[in-house]
């Protein structure tokens, strides 16, 4: 048992099998010794000491470990499993206890790493239940600072710093390892007790039992210092999980929010929002840490970008969230005409909703056409384990996919379909041409730099300090940070040099120099290959490959690279629409227009991030640039025209299996007068077939009728959705 004042302290001491000290934990090697001793505040007497080997599932040990613990693989063979020995350490401490007439007690250790970086990790992998005790503890090390103001800072203090500031001995080759540090931590102790302190142990360390989730609000204000990214989450994976992962720390309520792509899918990354900064700093060691087989990267964020991800301001998904403790499902793939009823009755009453229809909420784009997700509401795990039980199952003709999801989740894909149709017009702040003191780079010419691996917080200060004196030599806004698919850093940035020479000299003298904690390769490239990459190619020692986005035909369109806001990242249905074929329009490609943000950021988003994509041929890439006359008008206008004419009418298929060519969705609409060249296949960020297809007809009346003698029907064992454009 414990209390927030107990009579009794139990002293723990622990070691793993890889780093000690400050990095204890933080290379998810197992633990292999405890060493503890009951000490009781109201006599000052001290129970039995007790140490206990513990044997890994892998023995073995670092030279670190082997040198500072003396320990052996062969030694730990013999050794009880860490359920046992945490078995035998509660009931030896319940022994203790009884000799002092005591019941309560609360464990005191060196700082925060053994109980929330070791020990709740290791048990949570190893799926079993810590008891009680070991959800609240005492910091030594912060319990001292509090009695002894002068002493050395928290973060730096030692069992050995605190015990030469008492000036108590220090020679830890009298006794065994482990020992000693049990055995001074209790002098240490005796000293914070005795008059001249009268310390008294009051307010301990606490770990959540539980993540808890709950709603954000925009207009909340949360600290850059508490907010983590991780990166590499297997697609399923829940807050709950996430919160797994991070087992021993302090998640804030509501504090984990997946990440979306473009397409409302989970990209493998989520924002973490801790309690403190000392929370969010031992999350930080858990980099490259392993959530199943895969190592999760972990790396600070801000508070900006957690709001912009978690946060919401809609009274509607206020409301929902508003019933705290509920298990969220997320429902995907919808029938566009599903109504609550419908929703309730593919769930039955084995999966009870939290409020009936008032537990449901419905997703839809902002004229009120339904998307097809909706998020549901379950009062325990149970229920919620009995609707995921139902994923894949048909409602209507379409088959319904489940998923766990989270308050952020549900804030995330509100703010994205409500805020923005789905394939939204160009922006009208967007100059089309670019003054020519800043033209992009072309030709052959290897006048330019690029730099690769650079830190992600880099920005184009750091670059200039880290080219040093060669910024003289960069031409006026000649700095190009590379964008990824979600408009972060990608770790690579262009610079255009004043010559050849000049991009030569630099690439040798900082090739592979330090920036930051991280080495940075630098490279000699050429203004046409800078902006290969740029349009989404790879740059290589095989050379260059064209932008995924691009076929190759059209590719020597795009000499010149163009410079998108992040809010411009979808394009119009009708940009789409072929042109009529004339051997005019075959043979000459359409010229190519630079776009350039109003407040000139030369920020690039690779076109990869663009949807949708690959164009299926040069006459079908004129949405990426618009002939002159149309740029002239939009700049008269100040409005977005089509960059294309709009003949025939376009329909959406949805549902499609992911191996569908162009072949089989000819062979579903044979006798509707299509070709090859009226189907554009649908990408992710991946570059794998997203499920759909966009379809040109020839007229609006043929479009209809395929809408409503096809809708529905199947196309390699799925039901396929057809939508009018």
């Amino acid at each position: 048992m414990t209390a927030s004042h107990s009579d009794s302290l139990v002293v723990l001491f622990g070691a793993t099998a890889g780093a000690y000290g400050a990095k204890l934990g933080s290379d998810e090697r197992e633990l292999i010794l405890l060493v503890w001793q009951v000490v009781d505040l109201p006599s000052k007497k001290v129970g039995t000491l007790h140490k206990s080997l513990v044997k890994a599932d892998n023995l073995e040990l670092s030279d670190q470990c082997r040198e500072v613990t003396g320990l052996t693989p062969e030694g730990l063979g013999k050794a009880e499993p860490l359920d046992r020995v945490l078995q035998q350490f509660i009931q030896l401490v319940s022994s203790d206890l009884k000799v002092f007439g005591r019941n309560s007690y609360t464990l005191c250790s060196d700082g925060q790493l053994l109980i929330r970086q070791v020990l709740h990790p290791e048990t949570s992998k190893k799926n079993f239940l810590l008891s009680d005790c070991f959800y609240s503890f005492y910091d030594l090390r912060k319990e001292f600072h509090t009695c002894y103001p002068s002493s050395a800072a928290v973060k730096d203090q030692t069992i050995k710093t605190m015990a030469e500031y008492l000036g108590l001995g220090t020679d830890e080759a009298e006794e065994d390892f482990g020992v000693w540090q049990v055995k001074t931590m209790v002098a240490i102790i005796f000293s914070m007790l005795s008059e001249n302190c009268d310390h008294i142990f009051t307010n301990p360390e606490i770990v959540k039992y539980k993540y808890e989730t709950g709603p954000c609000s925009k207009s909340e204000t949360v600290d850059s210092e508490t907010v983590i990214r991780a990166r590499g989450l297997p697609w399923q994976s829940s807050d709950q999980d996430i919160a797994r992962f991070f087992k021993g720390l302090n998640i804030a309520k509501g504090g984990v929010a997946l990440c979306l792509n473009a397409q409302g899918r989970r990209n493998g990354e989520a924002l973490v929002r801790f309690v403190s900064s000392e929370q969010r700093d031992l999350a930080l060691e858990r980099h490259k840490h392993h959530m199943g087989s895969r190592y999760i990267e972990v790396y600070k964020a801000t508070g900006e970008e957690f709001l912009k991800i978690a946060g919401g301001t809609s009274n509607e998904v206020a409301q929902f969230l508003s019933k705290e403790n509920q298990v969220i499902i997320r429902m995907r793939g919808l029938p566009f005409t599903a109504t609550q009823e419908d929703v309730l009755g593919f769930l039955g009453p084995e999966c009870p909703v939290t409020g009936g229809k008032e537990g449901l909420l419905f997703v839809k784009y902002p004229d009120g056409r339904p998307t097809g997700d909706a998020f549901v509401l379950f009062s325990c795990e149970e229920y919620a384990q009995n609707a995921l039980k139902k994923h894949k199952e048909i409602l209507g003709k379409r088959y319904i996919e489940l998923f766990r999801s989270t308050a952020a989740e549900v804030q995330q894909v509100l703010n994205r379909y409500m805020s923005t149709p789905l394939i939204p017009t160009l922006p009208t702040p967007i100059i089309p041409v670019i003054p020519p003191p800043y033209t992009i780079a072309t030709g052959s010419i290897r006048d330019c730099v690029r730099l690769r691996g650079l830190p992600y917080t880099a920005g184009i200060d750091d670059i200039l300090d880290f080219m040093g004196d060669a910024t003289a030599d960069i031409k006026p806004h000649g700095v190009h940070m590379v964008l990824n698919q979600q408009g972060r850093p990608s770790g690579d940035a262009f610079i255009q040099m004043k010559s050849a020479d000049k991009a030569f000299m630099v690439a040798q003298k900082c090739h592979k120099k330090m920036m930051k904690d991280r080495y940075v390769e630098v490279f000699q490239c050429s203004g046409e290959e800078m902006n290969f990459v740029l349009m989404g190619g790879t740059l290589n020692r095989s050379g260059l490959s064209p932008p995924p986005c691009l076929s190759p035909p059209a590719y020597a369109a795009f000499q010149t690279a163009a410079v998108i806001p992040a809010e411009a990242a979808l394009y119009q249905p009708q940009a789409l629409l072929p042109t009529a074929r004339t051997p005019q329009a075959s043979a000459a490609a359409p010229p190519a227009v630079t776009y350039y943000p109003a407040q000139a950021a030369q920020l690039y988003m690779n076109y990869t991030a663009y949807y949708p994509s690959p164009p299926v041929s040069p006459t079908t890439v004129g949405y990426l640039a618009a002939p002159p006359g149309a740029v002239a008008a939009a700049a008269a206008t100040a409005t977005h025209t089509p960059l294309l004419p709009q003949p025939g009418a376009l329909v959406r298929m949805q549902g499609l299996p992911y191996n569908t060519g162009m072949k089989e969705i000819l062979s579903f609409f044979q006798g509707y007068q299509l070709h090859k060249d009226s189907i554009l296949m649908l990408y992710n960020f991946s570059g794998q077939p997203s499920g759909e297809a966009l379809v040109t007809f020839p007229s609006l009346d043929l479009a209809k009728k395929a809408v409503a003698e096809k809708n529905g029907q199947l196309l390699g064992g799925c039901c396929v959705e057809l939508l009018l454009v």
